[in-house]
C-alpha cells in the first residue's frame, strides 16, 4: 500500500535481543533498496531533553535509590518529548520512523516486572502518546538466561541499571512480551532472537515490505 504519510515501526524486547543491530540494517535496507526517508530514534532519548532524562534513569547514582512509580514518570516525560518533536512530525512528512523501545516498553518494564498497576499505566502511557501508536511492534524474542549472557559478552559500555537485574526480572519481561503480542497479533510481529542476524533481518524485511509496501 501507498503511504502519503510515515509509517512508526517499534522495536521491543529484553536487554540483549539484538534490537539496535536489526534497527541499523531495516534503515539501511529501507534507504537503500525501498529509498525511503528514515529517522531512528530510542526510548529513552531521541530529544535532548530525553537523553537527559535517560542519563538520570540509566546512569546516574541517584537512580540506585528510584521507586518504581517514579520511573514510570521519567519514562512517560521522555516519551512525551520524542512523540511532540520527533515521531509526529517525521511521520506528518511522509518518514518511515524506528523507534528503539516505544510505550509497550513500559507495560513490560514497569507494569509487569515492577508489577505496577495496569490502570495507571494505561492512563499515563496514553497521555505520554497522545494517541499516536506503532503501525507496527517488532519483538525480538531471546531466553532471559541468553539476553543476560549476551550483555555479559558487550565490550563497549558499562551495564545501565536495567541491564543490572536479575534473571527472574528477565524472565518477566520476555512472558510480559509475548503475553501482549498474543493479545494484539495486528500490530505485533515476534522473531526468535536466537536466529542468525542475517535471517532475522529477512524476516523482517519481508514482514514490512509485505504490510507497508506490496503495492508500491
Amino acid at each position: 500500500m501507498s503511504h502519503e504519510t510515515g509509517i512508526l515501526i517499534s522495536f521491543e524486547g529484553s536487554e540483549g535481543c539484538g534490537k539496535s543491530t536489526q534497527i541499523r540494517r531495516l534503515a539501511d535496507r529501507l534507504e537503500d533498496v525501498d529509498h525511503r526517508e528514515v529517522v531512528v530514534t530510542r526510548e529513552p532519548g531521541g530529544t535532548v531533553i530525553g537523553e537527559d532524562i535517560r542519563h538520570l534513569l540509566m546512569h546516574a547514582d541517584s537512580s540506585k535509590n528510584i521507586f518504581p512509580e517514579t520511573e514510570l514518570l521519567l519514562f512517560a516525560a521522555s516519551r512525551a518529548q520524542l512523540v511532540r518533536e520527533v515521531i509526529i512530525p517525521a511521520v506528518e512528512t511522509g518518514k518511515t520512523v524506528l523507534c528503539d523501545r516505544f510505550l509497550d516498553s513500559t507495560t513490560v518494564y514497569q507494569g509487569v516486572a515492577r508489577q505496577i498497576a495496569d490502570d495507571p499505566i494505561t492512563q499515563i502511557n496514553s497521555f505520554a502518546v497522545g494517541g499516536v501508536i506503532p503501525d507496527l511492534t517488532v519483538v525480538l524474542d531471546v531466553p532471559a538466561e541468553v539476553g543476560l549472557e549476551r550483555i555479559k559478552h558487550r565490550v563497549s559500555d558499562m551495564p545501565d541499571r536495567m541491564e543490572q537485574e536479575n534473571v527472574e526480572f528477565y524472565g518477566k519481561v520476555r512472558n510480559g512480551y509475548l503475553h501482549l503480542a498474543k493479545s494484539l497479533p495486528e500490530r505485533f510481529f515476534v522473531v526468535d532472537g536466537l536466529g542468525e542476524a542475517d535471517e532475522i533481518e529477512i524476516l523482517i524485511w519481508n514482514e514490512i515490505h509485505s504490510r507497508f509496501f506490496s503495492e508500491d
